[in-house]
């Protein structure tokens, strides 16, 4: 039996490797994730819709540096468009990519000092809760 195998036998059953095209899609996701604007931009698209003038505002960069970065999470499938009238408007492609934002994010609130944002106020309480029994299961 092969040593990662091995490694995973009293795990939950392991993981085999990812073939080498899924493991270049994968490598491709964490590249849009390794600039600042396309994360910005990403978590001002979390649980809503903008259009590119309402991105750059949230993001404080230039409309047509937005638009760039959004090309790109497009091609990359991170990101979709509606079209209404003569505006465009962008949200996450799907359920996948929203959560990898929001665990990307918490996971850097846990690195900073305090209690982190997303653990603060009523809603935080129940993340938290159920932080602690994700990491209890862990």
């Amino acid at each position: 039996m092969p040593y990662y195998l091995r490694m995973n036998a009293d795990s939950q059953g392991g993981r085999p490797p990812l073939d080498e095209d899924q493991a270049a899609l994968v490598v491709e996701v964490f590249r849009m994730l390794a600039d600042a604007t396309r994360v910005q931009v990403l978590w001002a698209l979390v649980g809503q819709e903008l259009s590119v003038n309402d991105l750059a505002g949230c993001v404080g960069k230039p409309a047509a540096s937005v638009s760039q970065h959004l090309a790109k999470l497009r091609m990359a499938r991170l990101v979709r468009t509606r079209r209404s009238g003569t505006t465009i408007f962008y949200s996450l492609e799907n359920e996948h990519i929203r959560q990898l934002v929001l665990d990307a994010v918490y996971n850097a609130e846990h690195a900073g000092p305090g209690v982190p944002a997303h653990h603060q106020g009523a809603a935080g309480v129940r993340e938290l809760a159920r932080h602690r029994r994700a990491e209890a299961g862990a």
